[in-house]
């Protein structure tokens, strides 16, 4: 992974935290867990070992993942952007002028997106079609549909 990779404190302590849970607690476990299976002997039909041998591919894999985007992770404090114009940490309200449906997203890290907290990616086709717009701007916005249009009803920079 290159170049800096935008996100949130919570995004960051988030990965923190599940990066600390790997190593310490899940890594161990799955060490024990191929050392028991190991002890049942023939490994060659053995699943649980290679079940654990699997999981412990997995777990190194993730833990490596992690590494990476924390030491390239631009951590943004929302609280201290201000601006009309819609960017990374923005909370935006917008209403589609078909159906009137407003929505409201925070533009989050990648690993921070999550629809029933109504945080969307910065790299999602609805956050690159907001980014540079601001209260007021009317723009079409690409959904797996097809596409909506929608005007930028409020952009705020919230914790």
């Amino acid at each position: 992974m290159n170049g800096s990779y935008p996100m949130t404190q919570e995004g960051y302590d988030q990965l923190k935290t599940e990066l600390k849970h790997l190593t310490s607690i899940e890594r161990p476990e799955v060490i024990n867990a191929i050392a028991e299976a190991r002890a049942h002997g023939d490994l060659s039909e053995n699943a649980e070992y290679h079940a654990a041998k699997e999981r412990q591919g997995y777990i190194e894999g993730r833990i490596q993942e992690l590494n990476g985007k924390l030491s390239s992770a631009n951590v943004i404090d929302v609280s201290k952007l201000s601006g009309d114009k819609i960017i990374f940490g923005a909370t935006v309200k917008f209403v589609d002028v078909d159906t009137d449906d407003e929505k409201c997203f925070k533009i989050v890290g990648e690993d921070e997106a999550d629809l029933e907290k109504n945080m969307i990616s910065v790299n999602s086709p609805i956050a690159r079609a907001l980014i540079g717009k601001k209260e007021g701007d009317t723009l079409v916005i690409p959904i797996p549909k097809g596409t909506i249009e929608v005007e930028v009803l409020d952009v705020q920079f919230l914790d």
